[in-house]
């Protein structure tokens, strides 16, 4: 089984998931419809390392592209306190988002001391059920973080208890040191958007990720490439319960 690559023609949407052409009439019709893309997130900077270059290209395509973050970095910046660190790493957000042509979402989640419990599970509900995405990209469960973990079962809670909405897509951040046991079932090109994928993981200077990113995020990305058969790549795994799934032109890996 091979996995589905997302070209610039390709990259939206079949019956509402994310991602293979039934041809040039769908993909006209598909791109004429304005979806809303929410990419849900641990902390400032997981979804533009993630998928930064993919909402970018959504972001080009005139949908809606919604950057969720559980917390805002309370704990992310060594020896500032967590209200200073808040008020830095949201500012950082705000301006990717600029960058990418997201609209930043905070929800309301302490970095670090993040809850997973039943009210927890309902503020996320709540907003997924006020937003109506079409489609969510959220972590990929197995990770060293225990922050990541909760945003993943957070989402997926939420997208179980409104009776699978939307189609639901996981993404990879650091696979091998925080992402784990990561298979791909779709990729998508992100040759046009990398270097605004860059900036944007750039202007979080209080993580110094432009010093790091040739290590990891870089890495993946073209290591994903080589598996897309292309330059750069963003990887997803999609949730075969999706709407749509089974029956996307492209298969399922």
């Amino acid at each position: 089984m091979s996995a589905t690559t997302l070209g610039r023609r390709d990259l939206l949407l079949a019956s509402g998931a994310v991602l293979a052409s039934a041809g040039a009439a769908a993909q006209a019709e598909e791109k004429s419809r304005h979806l809303e893309f929410m990419v849900v997130g641990a902390h400032p900077d997981d979804p533009e390392t993630g998928c930064g270059g993919t909402m970018a290209r959504l972001a080009d395509l005139g949908h809606e592209v919604v950057s969720a973050y559980l917390t805002r970095g309370e704990a992310g910046i060594p020896g500032t306190p967590a209200e200073d660190a808040a008020r830095i790493r949201t500012g950082e957000a705000e301006r990717a988002c600029a960058i990418l042509g997201a609209r930043p979402l905070f929800l309301g989640q302490v970095d670090g001391a993040t809850e997973v419990n039943a009210q927890r599970y309902q503020e996320v509900r709540d907003v997924l059920s006020e937003e109506k995405p079409d489609v969510v990209l959220c972590h990929w469960p197995v990770d060293t973080h225990r922050d990541h973990r909760a945003a993943a079962l957070l989402t997926y809670d939420a997208w179980q208890s409104l009776g699978r909405p939307f189609a639901l897509y996981y993404y990879e951040v650091m696979s091998g040191h925080q992402t784990q046991v990561f298979h791909p079932s779709h990729f998508v090109d992100i040759g046009t958007t990398v270097q605004r994928k860059h900036e944007a993981c750039f202007v979080h200077r209080s993580q110094r990720i432009e010093e790091t990113y040739g290590n990891d995020h870089g890495r993946m990305e073209v290591f994903r490439g080589m598996e897309a058969l292309c330059d750069y790549a963003e990887a997803f795994v999609l949730h075969p319960q999706s709407p749509g799934a089974p029956g996307l032109p492209g298969g399922p890996a």
